[in-house]
């Protein structure tokens, strides 16, 4: 008994987040009509699961008889996690309230999904990473058409879920295969006997079919096609949900298996993840530049950002895994402030969302026209903002793995990408037009998006701060 009591307080950021929705649930049975009760008990419960992972990240162990990992590692991701949902729900009451469609089980939904993701990135078996993955992905599937007004949502929803399973078949039978292989679905147990069972086709095969269900999961190529009308159907809230929660809970995934598990530096996996990476990179980026809408730009580009990411997995390197966590960090708070920007301009019935619709927005809102320009610039890897030192390390990483071919792919990629991002800025400030704010932007909206432009900047001048303490910890 004594035991299992130190497994829950070991594991307190997930039983923390757990016990929210649970009560969060009861608050939603007693009072259907106020889904601002569930607001605030859902934010309450994610920062005090934040605050908790990040006392707690010095401290690493197993816990549950080796299933589950606590402290370091998961607690980053833990952190990442509550962050990330803490600024989804804020953004999301005033999205839902102009849109008329403010539930309470959103939240419900969201603190689930928030679980799924904090259990993937805790597993040390490979049970608990699909557990992980399907009850985020389940949550996922009803948020992305929780509009069940609009025809774009419930579209968006139904491709979701129907490629989705078809991923999680990949998923399963892969662990189905390692398990075949090695006799056991423990991660530490497979690390352990990896030198033996690494030549085992059935093992190779089974880590090919991971590989499979996670590249779709981070919206890599060739299994994007999803990406681009989900990103544009679901509402935005939950699009920026899901370019920046659901793609770290997948990176860490990665880094769990094919870093911190495999071991194929230098063997024909890495070199597949290799290409996947540049495929990603190279489609994101060109195809980026032909959308008009802004939302699916951004969704092209989320491709190109899992493809920078997968550079870093593919060194299978400590430098690829600190360097990835970097970028999943910045890629947050940069995309979560783009997309916070997008709901604000966003008008009711998926209007404003064209490149157009941005035109002159400097004049009729200098501040969020300033903001805007700062994720964009910081997205496009110019210094010396958060995006810059995540391609930097990075890039860094996979020339030490002496892929240098795929650094000078990232590179100029990179350069791609900057038309598509500096365009945006161009309309905003130096094209005429009429954009407008048909509601003006909630204090605490407006308070959370200049902190992800302050952390965007902190990160820029300090990478150091999340770098040196992977580095030490993980």
């Amino acid at each position: 008994m004594n035991s299992y009591l130190n497994d829950l307080v070991a594991n307190a950021p997930v039983m923390i987040v757990t016990m929210t929705v649970l009560v969060a649930m009861l608050v939603e049975a007693v009072r259907k009509t106020r889904p601002v009760a569930i607001y605030y008990v859902s934010m309450i419960g994610l920062a005090f699961a934040a605050v908790f992972a990040i006392t707690n990240l010095t401290v690493e162990g197993t816990s549950f008889g080796g299933m589950l990992l606590h402290g370091g590692y998961a607690n980053f991701f833990g952190a990442l996690f509550c962050f990330v949902s803490f600024f989804t729900i804020i953004l999301s009451r005033n999205y839902f309230e102009r849109q008329k469609y403010h539930r309470g089980e959103f939240y419900i939904l969201l603190l689930f999904a928030t679980i799924g993701m904090m259990l993937i990135a805790s597993a040390n078996d490979l049970i608990i990473v699909f557990l992980g993955i399907e009850l985020m992905s389940v949550c996922l599937y009803v948020l992305a058409g929780f509009m069940r007004t609009k025809e774009r949502a419930n579209e968006a929803a139904l491709k979701y879920f129907l490629l989705g399973a078809f991923a999680t078949g990949f998923l399963l039978y892969g662990i189905a295969l390692i398990y075949g292989a090695v006799g056991t679905t423990n991660l530490t147990m497979i690390r352990n006997v990896f030198a033996v069972v690494s030549t085992n086709i059935l093992f190779v095969i089974g880590a090919g079919f991971l590989l499979i269900g996670l590249a779709f999961k981070a919206a890599a190529v060739p299994f994007h096609m999803w990406a681009p009308d989900v990103y544009e159907g679901a509402p935005t809230p939950v699009t920026a949900f899901m370019s920046t929660g659901a793609k770290a809970a997948a990176f860490a995934a990665f880094i769990t298996l094919f870093i911190r598990t495999f071991d194929f530096i230098g063997g024909q996996v890495n070199e597949l993840l290799a290409v996947l990476a540049a495929a990603s990179m190279i489609l994101g980026n060109i195809v980026a530049i032909a959308q008009s809408n802004v939302k699916r730009m951004l969704a092209y580009s989320s491709i190109a950002h899992a493809g920078y990411m997968l550079v870093g997995i593919a060194t299978g390197t400590l430098d690829g895994q600190v360097g990835v966590m970097f970028y999943l960090a910045a890629y947050a708070v940069m995309n979560l402030g783009a997309f916070a920007i997008i709901s604000l301009v966003e008008h009711e019935g998926d209007q404003n969302l064209l490149l157009d619709d941005y035109a002159g927005l400097s004049y009729s809102q200098p501040l969020l026209a300033v903001l805007m320009a700062i994720f964009m610039f910081a997205l496009a890897g110019v210094p010396p903002f958060a995006g810059f030192f995540g391609k930097y390390y990075i890039f860094l990483a996979a020339i030490k793995a002496k892929m240098v071919w795929l650094a000078i792919i990232g590179v100029l990629t990179s350069l791609v990408s900057a038309y598509y991002y500096l365009r945006l800025v161009v309309f905003m400030f130096f094209r005429e037009g009429r954009a407008n704010i048909e509601t003006p932007p909630s204090r605490i909206v407006l308070t959370m998006v200049v902190v992800s432009a302050l952390l965007v900047l902190l990160l820029g001048l300090f990478p150091s701060i999340i770098i040196q303490t992977a580095q030490r910890y993980f």
